[in-house]
């Protein structure tokens, strides 16, 4: 059964902030809101976790995780960014956009892309969030919550925990945080490619 937390989405109360990153250390999965969609997150190094997303989502072992940083400095410390990119990706963060680029050695391998050696990375707008991610001190290990065959995440806290007790730890509620996803932008080969045209304005990468 998840624990449920209702938290405000302007005011986060750090005493809650701070029981579900002590549940993420512990290896949780939990559900929680962001700039665009809620997702599913779990302690970076957590095999179990990475299992147990790929099974709510029936992914393969080529889906990009997403490691969601507080800043700029974290993220740099998991990817590998030239000029020109640091300076197109540090004038779209914080934002609804997630960037895949090479993978430095800090990023555990199962997290990479088998081939290209790439993992998805962003910097979310969202108080929650990055009231999480500072309590955390580490990037949350994430994917969009998009149940199979369903063409919208859901948008209400108490839907996700009424539909996946039975599969999370824990459940964030700060809100309705729309059903839009990112906007993906792979940079892996220097120059930028849109794979995923969502929440964010393509336009700066077009």
């Amino acid at each position: 059964m998840a624990k449920y937390f209702d938290v405000h989405p302007d005011n986060p109360q750090p005493r809650s902030i701070a029981q579900v990153a002590d549940s993420v250390r512990s290896g949780a999965l939990i559900a929680y809101p962001t700039d665009s969609c809620y997702a599913l997150g779990c302690r970076l190094g957590s095999r179990d976790g990475i299992d147990r997303i790929r099974s709510i989502r029936h992914l393969d072992n080529r889906h990009h995780f997403t490691l969601v940083c507080q800043d700029f400095a974290q993220l740099g410390r998991f990817v590998q960014i030239d000029n020109d990119v640091f300076r197109a990706i540090k004038a779209s963060t914080p934002g609804s956009y997630t960037f895949i680029l090479p993978a430095t050695r800090e990023v555990p391998r199962m997290l990479q892309h088998p081939k290209k050696k790439t993992v998805g990375v962003r910097i979310p707008d969202h108080v929650v969030t990055q009231a999480l991610l500072a309590e955390l001190g580490e990037p949350l290990l994430s994917s969009t919550l998009l149940l199979p065959d369903e063409e919208e995440p859901m948008t209400q806290g108490w839907e996700i925990k009424d539909r996946l007790d039975h599969v999370l730890d824990a459940v964030v509620d700060s809100g309705d945080c729309g059903t839009e996803p990112t906007t993906v932008v792979d940079f892996s080969d220097g120059e930028a490619e849109i794979v995923r045209r969502g929440a964010g304005d393509t336009s700066r990468f077009e």
